[in-house]
């Protein structure tokens, strides 16, 4: 990992926690196994003030690129549940990719368990996407 552990903005850290909350009854071994993961790595994820985020930082509305070693390649925009939209490439936080990647930055290389099977993916791209509010919608 670049920086050692997660690092997540202080406000979507709370929204993040929240959701995760609400997230983990699902019957999805998988997906449930998911959140369980997150949630533990959030124990000692670095949380930063917005004005201290490096840019290179998953994080609500960046988009992403991530591959795999077998060539698999996703660009995606990681997205609150309520904005997700996977014709427009808009991926909740909640989906295992999203729960999979939060927190992490590029060049960081992922080891987890997705409902098809165990992947390793590395983060190729980051890019912050400016929303007009910065406000989460749940």
């Amino acid at each position: 990992m670049k920086y050692g552990s997660l690092i997540l903005e202080k406000k979507e850290f709370v929204t993040l926690k929240r959701l995760l909350s609400l997230a983990g009854n699902h019957k999805d071994a998988a997906r449930k196994n998911s959140v369980l993961r997150l949630q533990s790595e959030m124990e000692t994820a670095i949380v930063s003030d917005e004005e201290d985020m490096p840019d290179d930082v998953i994080r609500f509305n960046s988009e992403v690129t991530v591959v795999s070693g077998d060539g698999w390649e996703n660009n995606f925009q990681l997205v609150a549940p309520t904005e997700s939209n996977y014709s427009n490439k808009k991926l909740s936080v909640l989906t295992a990719m999203g729960l999979a990647v939060m927190g992490y930055a590029k060049g960081d290389v992922i080891d987890w368990e997705f409902p098809g099977g165990a992947k390793s993916l590395e983060v190729k791209e980051v890019k912050q996407v400016k929303v007009e509010s910065n406000q989460i919608k749940l």
